[in-house]
């Protein structure tokens, strides 16, 4: 049974790899360019002491937007959702990851959601530390967790790219600093949140950190890592923001919580099942990764995953 699921989930890869064909790495920040477009690679856990892998699941990468659902998760933990969702809300937007116009539009000017650049710019700056550093460090320990991975740290070129080409991400702090959203330093918050966004990991440190969220907080091993509540609350943002403005399309065709960042990762959670991680660096023009998308498409399908 083992050889055929390894079997079936190495055909889904070769299909699903044809798909990097059509997109393209993100540009916009230098250090991500270097990316090889041909790379897919997934990583399944259900809980045992290993996970059903194909392609290089071991290839570097970094977190990008996927670190929204771990702050937002944090900052839960810390802060409780009274102060967390008074200066983010939860609504979902039609809009760019990086758009602005919605907070200029409404008022209060607070984010739709933490999925979205605003929105976890807000979030971020919950996240304990004095500098960006203990910031870092103390979000690093909880991933650590997560994961059950202590090595896991941040590419400092990648941080150092993204916060020399940060300018869009001041503008959307600066704006909020203005409404009273985020209080403090915004540089000081530019600094972690591009480190943040560095964390660099496997698909298979993903897949397990998915798991912890499938498994409503706990890790393989049962340890409660997060109460069931933020568990649920986070889930229920991937299903319905997670995926940039392309959500409600694969909240039909796939209908998994997942989570995407430009780097071409996905995190994926199936509620009670399974951790999912995929890196895949050609991106579809809404910031998704095309082989990943895919490659969740033919799971779901093949194995039923739809939480609907």
């Amino acid at each position: 049974m083992l050889c055929q699921k390894q079997q079936d989930l190495d055909e889904m890869v070769a299909e699903a790899k044809k798909e990097a064909k059509k997109g393209e790495v993100a540009t916009y920040i230098p250090a991500l360019a270097k990316a090889d477009p041909n790379i897919l690679a997934v990583s399944i856990f259900d809980g045992a002491s290993h996970c059903f892998v194909s392609g290089d699941s071991e290839h570097l990468f970094t977190l990008q937007s996927a670190s929204k659902v771990i702050t937002l998760a944090l900052a839960l933990m810390d802060c409780g959702e009274a102060v967390v969702f008074e200066k983010v809300g939860m609504e979902p937007t039609g809009d760019p990851f990086n758009s602005i116009s919605k907070l200029e539009a409404q008022f209060p000017s607070k984010p739709l959601n933490p999925m979205i650049n605003a929105g976890a710019l807000a979030v971020s700056s919950l996240i304990k530390g004095e500098t960006a550093q203990d910031k870092l460090q103390y979000l690093l320990h909880f991933i650590h967790r997560l994961s059950g991975n202590k090595h896991i740290t941040y590419n400092k070129e990648v941080a150092r790219s993204e916060y020399e080409t940060a300018d869009l991400n001041r503008a959307l702090a600066y704006f909020l600093k203005q409404h009273h959203i985020i209080e403090g330093d915004v540089n000081l918050l530019i600094e972690f949140y591009t480190m943040q966004c560095a964390i660099e990991l496997t698909c298979d440190d993903l897949a397990k950190i998915g798991f912890v969220l499938a498994n409503e907080g706990r890790n393989h091993e049962g340890e409660v890592i997060m109460p069931y509540e933020i568990a649920r609350l986070v889930k229920t943002f991937m299903v319905t923001c997670g995926m940039y403005n392309a959500s409600g399309e694969f909240a039909i065709k796939v209908g998994i919580p997942a989570k995407s960042g430009v780097s071409g990762c996905i995190l994926g959670a199936v509620p009670n099942r399974l951790g999912i991680g995929i890196y895949g660096p050609a991106l579809d023009e809404k910031g998704n990764s095309y082989a990943g998308m895919k490659i969740l498409e033919l799971l779901a399908a093949h194995y039923h995953l739809s939480i609907f």
